[in-house]
C-alpha cells in the first residue's frame, strides 16, 4: 500500500526508518507546512516533497500517517478522511473529546479507518506481559500501579514549550503510552477518581537549543488518580513533571496468585519479571520481536488488506483519551468520571513472528 507523511519533524524520522523494515507498504510522498523539513526527508528517504494539498489529492495514496502537532491531530485527520483515505495519528488522538468523537463518526461514516499511536503495546514488553496474564501467572488482577514521574522535558528537549500547552502535559504527552498498556493488558476502564495540580505557573529551558526560554504552563502537570477496570481492577497512578527524583516502578500488577512487573510502556522491549505467592521474581522468557515505531502502520495496512481490525485502533485511541480527560474532570468536580466509552482488548501478538512481521 502507498502511504504519505504529514509532518516532517523529529519523530518522523522513526517513522521512515520503521517503514524500510517492511515490503507491506510504500510511502510515497511527505509534506509539511515548513517544505524545507519536507525536502529533507524526502531526500533522506528517497520519496516525493510536496504540499499537503497535493499528497491529499494523489490517487495512490490510501493511508496518511498523521504526524503534526498534537492541537492539529484532529484537523488534519478530518482532512485526510474528507480526501477519502485512511488516517493514522501519533498520539495522542485529539485534545478533547468532542472533536475525537467526531473524528471516529466521521471514519465510521465514510468506511475509512483510524489508527493511532502509540504502538508500543505491540512491542515485546508489552505483548510478554499480556501473555503472562492471560496465562494465569499471577492469578485473576486485583490491583496495580502505572507511574510516570519527573521533572519535564525543557532540560533536553529543543522545542519544549508544546510539552505545556493545550495537548501536552505528562498526561497528554506520555499517559497515552501508559493507559494503552493498560487497557492492553486489562481491557476498558469503568470511572475515574482524580485530584490534578499545577506545579509551576512558568518553567525555564536549559537545554541548549533554547536555553532561558521562559515557558508558561497551561495545563495540570502533576495529576494523581485511580482507575477502575470494567473486570474489577483497580490501578493507582501518577502522572507527573513535577517531580524531581523518584524510585517508583512504571508498571505494575498484583494479582490473586502473584505479581508482575511490566517494562517502561514507552519502550518497545523491557523485561517481565512474575513472583508467585510465596516465591521469587523470575524474568519471563521474551518470545515477541521488539519492532519500534511505525509496526502500528504496518498491522493497520495487514488488517485493511485481509479485512480484520487492527490492534492500534480509533475505537482504543478515544477510550483512552477519554480516560485521560478523565482526571482533571474528576478533580474539577469533586466526584467520580464514568467513562461512557468501551472497547474490546486488541488481539495480542502471535507467537512465532519475526521481526516487522504482524498478523
Amino acid at each position: 500500500m502507498k502511504i504519505g507523511i504529514i509532518g516532517c519533524g523529529t519523530i518522523s524520522g522513526a517513522y521512515f526508518e520503521g517503514a524500510r523494515k517492511t515490503d507491506i507498504l510504500e510511502i510515497k510522498a511527505c509534506a509539511d507546512l515548513r517544505m524545507e523539513a519536507a525536502h529533507a526527508q524526502a531526500e533522506r528517504y528517497n520519496c516525493h516533497a510536496c504540499p499537503v494539498d497535493e499528497l491529499l489529492a494523489d490517487p495512490e495514496i490510501e493511508l496518511v500517517v498523521n504526524l503534526t502537532i498534537p492541537r492539529a491531530h484532529v484537523d488534519v485527520g478530518l482532512q485526510v478522511l474528507e480526501a477519502g483515505k485512511h488516517v493514522y495519528s501519533e498520539k495522542p488522538l485529539g485534545v478533547d473529546i468532542e472533536t475525537g468523537k467526531k473524528l471516529i463518526e466521521t471514519a465510521a461514516e465514510k468506511g475509512l479507518r483510524v489508527g493511532s499511536a502509540p504502538d508500543t503495546f505491540l512491542g515485546a514488553g508489552i505483548q510478554t506481559s499480556r501473555q503472562a496474564l492471560d496465562a494465569g501467572k499471577i492469578g485473576r488482577p486485583i490491583a496495580g500501579s502505572a507511574f510516570m514521574c519527573g521533572h519535564g522535558p525543557e532540560g533536553w528537549h529543543p522545542n519544549p514549550a508544546f510539552f505545556y500547552d493545550i495537548g501536552g502535559g505528562p498526561m497528554l504527552d506520555m499517559g497515552p503510552y501508559y493507559m494503552t498498556a493498560l487497557v492492553n493488558l486489562l481491557g476498558p476502564v469503568k470511572r475515574v477518581a482524580a485530584i490534578t495540580t499545577k506545579g509551576f505557573e512558568e518553567r525555564t529551558a536549559t537545554s541548549q537549543a533554547v536555553n532561558g526560554m521562559r515557558i508558561p504552563v497551561h495545563i495540570t502537570t502533576h495529576l494523581t488518580g485511580v482507575l477502575e477496570f470494567e473486570n474489577g481492577t483497580i490501578v493507582t497512578t501518577i502522572m507527573s513533571f513535577d517531580m524531581w527524583r523518584q524510585r517508583l516502578p512504571c508498571i505494575e500488577i498484583y494479582g490473586e496468585t502473584g505479581s508482575m512487573t511490566v517494562p517502561d510502556p514507552n519502550g518497545f522491549g523491557g523485561p517481565v519479571n512474575v513472583c508467585p505467592a510465596g516465591g521469587d521474581w523470575e524474568e519471563e522468557e521474551i518470545r515477541f520481536p521488539n519492532n519500534a515505531r511505525m509496526i502500528g502502520v504496518i498491522d493497520m495496512v495487514s488488517a485493511i488488506q485481509s479485512g480484520r481490525t487492527h490492534r492500534a485502533n480509533g475505537d482504543l485511541a478515544y477510550h483512552v483519551l477519554e480516560v485521560m480527560l478523565a482526571f482533571d474532570k474528576s478533580s474539577e468536580t469533586g466526584e467520580h468520571t464514568v467513562i461512557k466509552s468501551t472497547i474490546e482488548r486488541p488481539d495480542p501478538v502471535p507467537l512465532g513472528l519475526k521481526e516487522w512481521e504482524i498478523d
